[in-house]
C-alpha cells in the first residue's frame, strides 16, 4: 500500500484521527491551561515495522452516561474533537457501527490527511467501545474507548488506547510527538462536550 501523498505529490504524507484523527480547530487559552492543569496518564510503546500503541487516560468528575452518550454520537463527532473533519455513520446492525472519518492538520508547514473506514463494536454494560479498521491510509489502526466508574460516585475514568501502523513511506516518527499530544487534547474534548452537554440537559 503506497501512501496517496506519495501517489499525488500533494501533502507529505497521510495521518489520522481518531476515534481518533485529525483537523487542528483553534484551542483557547483557558482550554490549553486546563490541559495543563489535568493529569493526564500516557504509555506510548514502539513496535515492528513503524507500529505505535499508545494511550492515555484521565479522571474526570463527568459521569458514565454522560461520556458514553457524546462518545457514541458519531455524526457529531467532527464537532468537538480538534483533529477530526468529518465523521460520518456509515451503517448500524445492533451493537456494531460502521464509521467513515476523516482527519487533517498542518504541521511543519504541511498538509496531512487520512481517510479511514472503521468497524466499532459497542458494549454499553462495560463502558467499551471497540475499533478496528476495514480500508483507509492505514495498514493497522485499531483501539478502543474505554470508560470505567470512579468509587464513591467520584466520576468516571476515560481511557483511549490506539494501535496505529501507517502506509509505506510515512515518517512516523516525524509526527509522533504531534499524535501523542493529540490524544491528550481529544480526552479533554470528550469530556468538555460531555460536561457542556449536562449543563444543558
Amino acid at each position: 500500500m503506497v501512501c496517496s501523498f506519495i501517489k499525488k505529490k500533494i501533502a507529505l504524507t497521510s495521518f489520522l484521527l481518531k476515534n481518533s484523527s485529525f483537523i487542528s480547530k483553534p484551542v483557547s487559552a483557558v482550554e490549553t491551561q486546563a490541559l495543563r492543569n489535568k493529569t493526564i496518564e500516557q504509555t506510548m510503546e514502539k513496535l515492528p515495522n513503524g507500529t505505535r500503541r499508545l494511550a492515555a487516560q484521565l479522571r474526570s468528575s463527568v459521569g458514565f452516561e454522560a461520556l458514553w452518550t457524546i462518545l457514541t454520537d458519531y455524526s457529531h463527532l467532527s464537532d468537538f474533537i480538534p483533529n477530526l473533519s468529518t465523521s460520518r455513520l456509515i451503517s448500524r446492525k445492533s451493537n456494531r457501527v460502521q464509521l467513515q472519518q476523516v482527519g487533517s492538520q498542518r504541521l511543519m508547514g504541511f498538509r496531512f490527511s487520512a481517510e479511514v473506514l472503521i468497524e466499532l463494536v459497542e458494549d454499553h454494560k462495560n463502558g467499551l467501545l471497540q475499533f478496528h479498521l476495514l480500508k483507509g491510509d492505514f495498514r493497522r489502526f485499531e483501539g478502543a474507548w474505554k470508560i470505567g466508574e470512579l468509587p464513591n460516585g467520584e466520576g468516571s475514568s476515560l481511557l483511549y488506547e490506539l494501535t496505529v501502523q501507517g502506509c509505506i513511506g510515512m515518517p512516523v516518527a516525524f509526527i509522533e510527538q504531534r499524535l501523542r499530544q493529540d490524544l491528550n487534547t481529544n480526552l479533554l474534548a470528550v469530556e468538555r462536550a460531555a460536561i457542556k452537554k449536562d449543563s444543558i440537559l
